[in-house]
């Protein structure tokens, strides 16, 4: 277990490069889909916002240091939850949230403003809990991350797409539609095209620890979600709204998580292990668990 702290997972810097630009586009294809409407109804329905700002970007990441304190993972590991709790919300939580007959219109709102919030609370989470827990803080020492790179990074991959969408949108919606309809699938391609490539060449490292991080990844990941509905029923929001929070909270973007530690931690072995598996797991998870609510919504619907 300790290589996990020490082994890199090998990854070709033009094949980052790429990636980087990949995930720009595909940011950029969210972004078309966010109009200045959806900032706007932050007004019309403050609460649910709030409590959907507050699962993801203050519960969830408290939650996960706690739980790192709990089970004392391997610090590597305890980066990689860290890093997928900081990361905003998923591209496809939209998606799955209109199939379990959520809050659309919530979901587009949270993710336009967590979008937005993630270009200062993602490297902001991310630095506080790695250095209020010893044996990360000291791995961050080692590989010596600048908070304002960081920052650069982030804003490069999220807040200039999500400016540059929003303005072809406001121009022409119309092709905003049409270019939304292409690229937004191009997420999940994104991601697998990530994990794909990350481990092709390192098969090995992924098949030796990859049971390591399963249970944890697993665990943390339906934390999550039922972090999210819970915080939603506790503050008497609707069904609709809990079943929307809970899926904006449990489906992060880990194609993100997966480019930062490339990039900055040099593809760090629980780190990119953890969040390639918490992107395969919160598809599969999020899927269920739609399909799951679509059918309740559906026999509530005809009784």
């Amino acid at each position: 277990m300790q290589e996990l702290d020490t082994v890199q997972i090998q990854f070709n810097n033009d094949d980052l490069w790429v990636l980087n630009i990949a995930l720009a586009v595909v940011m950029f294809g969210v972004a078309l889909g966010i109009s200045i409407d959806d900032f706007k109804n932050v007004i019309k329905q403050p609460k649910s916002i709030f409590v959907g700002v507050l699962s993801q970007f203050i519960i969830l990441p408290f939650l996960t240091f706690l739980v790192i304190l709990i089970l004392t993972p391997q610090p590597s590991i305890a980066l990689g939850m860290m890093m997928v709790a900081a990361c905003p919300g998923g591209n496809i939580s939209n998606f799955m949230t209109h199939l379990s007959n959520g809050n659309s219109a919530l979901s587009v709102s949270l993710t336009a403003l967590g979008t937005l919030m993630a270009i200062i609370m993602t490297p902001l989470n991310f630095q506080l809990y790695g250095n209020l827990y010893p044996p990360t803080a000291e791995i961050l020492k080692t590989v010596e991350v600048a908070p304002f790179e960081l920052l650069k990074l982030v804003v490069l991959l999220l807040g200039i797409p999500l400016i540059l969408g929003m303005a072809v949108r406001y121009k022409n919606v119309k092709l905003a539609e049409k270019l939304s309809k292409f690229l937004k699938p191009l997420s999940i391609i994104v991601f697998i095209a990530i994990v794909v490539i990350a481990f092709s060449n390192n098969l090995d490292v992924f098949n030796n620890y990859i049971s390591h991080v399963v249970y944890i990844g697993s665990g943390h990941n339906l934390l999550a979600i039922f972090t999210g509905f819970v915080i939603a029923k506790f503050f008497g929001l609707s069904t609709k709204d809990q079943k929307t929070i809970a899926i904006e909270t449990g489906i992060q973007n880990s194609g993100l998580g997966l480019l930062l530690i490339f990039t900055f931690f040099n593809g760090l072995g629980g780190m990119a292990i953890m969040a390639a598996f918490w992107g395969i797991w919160h598809i599969i998870s999020g899927l269920a668990l739609s399909l799951y609510w679509s059918k309740v919504s559906s026999k509530i619907s005809v009784v």
